[in-house]
């Protein structure tokens, strides 16, 4: 199937913005159906001021200690004490360096 640009309508801030064929592709990829609603920017403001949670509101952290160098370390998911958690530092020199 062949793609190609699209531009659409943030529906936040009422500016033009494009769906790339790429974007469309991997839309299609991933089993997606719905067109995005919103321009990069309002995405990444939406993400970034927690507006993107179900429950609304702030994002919840919690302290943990670091499994790797033993800092403080402040997660956004409830510690359990079954697997390791780690400080952001040592999680970025763990992540796979595919991204």
């Amino acid at each position: 199937m062949s793609f190609s640009d699209i531009t659409l309508t943030c529906k936040d801030c009422g500016n033009p913005f494009v769906f790339t064929a790429g974007e469309q592709e991997f839309y299609q990829q991933r089993g997606l159906m719905n067109q995005p609603g919103r321009c990069s920017d309002c995405r990444a403001a939406r993400k970034t001021s927690g507006g993107g949670s179900s429950y609304g509101g702030e994002r919840e952290f919690f302290t943990a200690t670091c499994s790797s160098c033993g800092k403080e370390a402040r997660v956004p998911f409830q510690p359990r004490g079954d697997k390791p958690v780690y400080c952001s530092s040592c999680f970025e020199t763990r992540r796979p360096a595919s991204r």
